[in-house]
């Protein structure tokens, strides 16, 4: 097996959390309502009833998780920023309680000998904005260059690394086309409106932190999959080369001055009804970094029930893959034929992360011992094929674990478990995985 001398020096190891999925606090040092506080206030919205309350309780108790990194051998932390909790209303007056807590968070970072990264946003729009059109009202790439400017202005002093926005795709394309997440928008006209300030928001939020600290890294986090057709049958192969622009296309080329991918989907010629004059130069920006983020495979096959699509996945409980909790295919050589395919297609793109990977099995819990085999072979063989990759001369320099502490999954509640360390929500204990105790070892220095 690897050892992480293998992937070099300059290599970075950190694990990633989300504001709204471990914070709790929702209510509490004036913090304002985003559309999740507001979707899953609603216990119908959320699998089994669950309601997210305190969650983790990373605002409380962010230095045990800090400390908790470190002690697991990682170099980086990368968290993201509650929208709400600096600017409540999404614009204007702002929080400085909130400044204040993410400058404990960063603070208690460098501290402990870890790099900040900080994510501006990571899918909790502030209500008062989608009162007022959300992802779909142009307004927004005003409104969100004002909250990235605070950030940067608050932080920059001591954060390099920034991540702009955080799959874009999947709070686009589930909150604002299939209504399956916050805020439950459906259609395409929303979808495409939403997607395409979506892109202009992420350039124009590299631009502003550029202007304000010129040697900042900064990136973006983009959902990817491994896309195969069904079978070599000519519909079906065309098929997957639709859904593989969806899902792996449609956001990073014009983010590089390519255009959205209307070479096999024609029909994406429909956004350039929402552009103005000059857009097609400002949906681009020169990205330090393309943080990819993997977590399953898709088969994809023809079908006439999606238009415009006209292609839909195979469903992975039909092929009876190996499948996570939430039924997804979890496939770790995919990121392996992503990352080539994804440096073959983009050679101008100069670094790539893994800016997220994980995987949600049951754990069995045995006296204080969580043992958790298949998320820790998940990583083992996600790295194996990351240093493939590597070896093969794609430039992937950093590894980031989706998730440090077992927290709230959305819409699908606390029933996933992507931790490599144990929460129990009723007293906030944390337990050291078998999958982080495996990391602990594995990152330790020689």
């Amino acid at each position: 097996m690897i050892n992480n001398n293998n992937f070099g020096e300059d290599f970075k190891w950190g694990v990633t959390i989300s504001a709204f999925q471990n914070e709790g606090a929702a209510q509490i040092d004036e913090k304002g309502l985003s559309i999740w506080d507001t979707f899953t206030a609603t216990k119908t919205n959320v699998k089994n009833g669950d309601e997210i309350g305190e969650s983790c309780g990373f605002y409380t108790k962010y230095e045990d998780d800090i400390q908790l990194t470190k002690e697991l051998g990682f170099d980086s932390f990368r968290f993201s920023i509650s929208w709400t909790r600096l600017l409540p209303q999404g614009y204007g007056e702002i929080n400085h309680k909130g400044i204040e807590f993410y400058n404990k968070v960063i603070n208690c970072c460098l501290k402990n000998g870890l790099n900040p990264w900080v994510t501006i946003y990571h899918w909790d729009l502030p209500q008062k904005l989608e009162d007022n059109g959300g992802w779909t009202n142009r307004q927004i790439i005003d409104w969100f260059s004002e909250y990235v400017k605070l950030c940067v202005k608050s932080f920059g002093d001591r954060v390099t690394n920034w991540i702009v926005m955080n799959e874009p795709m999947t709070f686009v394309g589930l909150g604002y086309f299939m209504g399956y997440h916050a805020p439950q928008r459906i259609g395409i006209t929303s979808f495409l409106k939403a997607a395409h300030h979506a892109v202009l928001a992420m350039a124009e939020g590299g631009r502003m932190i550029r202007n304000l600290y010129p040697h900042a890294n900064i990136g973006i986090g983009l959902s990817c999959s491994y896309v195969k057709p069904i079978n070599q049958l000519a519909k079906n192969k065309k098929a997957a080369l639709r859904m593989e622009a969806l899902l792996n296309r449609f956001f990073i080329e014009p983010l590089l001055g390519l255009g959205y991918p209307s070479d096999v989907m024609p029909s994406l010629q429909l956004i350039k009804s929402y552009f103005k004059k000059g857009d097609e130069h400002l949906i681009a920006f020169d990205f330090d970094f393309i943080g990819l983020q993997y977590y399953f495979r898709v088969v994809a096959k023809y079908s006439l029930s999606r238009p415009i699509l006209f292609a839909d996945e195979v469903s992975p409980l039909e092929r009876k893959s190996n499948l996570n909790v939430m039924n997804l295919d979890v496939y770790p050589k995919g990121i392996y034929k992503v990352l080539k395919q994804f440096h073959e297609r983009y050679p101008q793109v100069k670094k790539i992360l893994i800016s997220e990977s994980g995987v949600c099995y049951p754990d069995f819990q045995i006296a204080n011992h969580i043992h958790d085999v298949r998320r820790k072979k998940y990583h083992q063989n996600i790295l194996k094929n990351i240093y493939k990759a590597k070896e093969e001369n794609v430039p992937v320099e950093g590894y980031f674990v989706w998730t440090l502490v077992d927290n709230f999954e959305w819409k699908e509640g606390f029933e996933p478990r992507f931790g490599i360390v144990y929460t129990n929500y009723t007293t906030q204990e944390r337990i050291i995985k078998n999958s982080g105790l495996w990391f602990k070892k594995f990152l330790r220095k020689a």
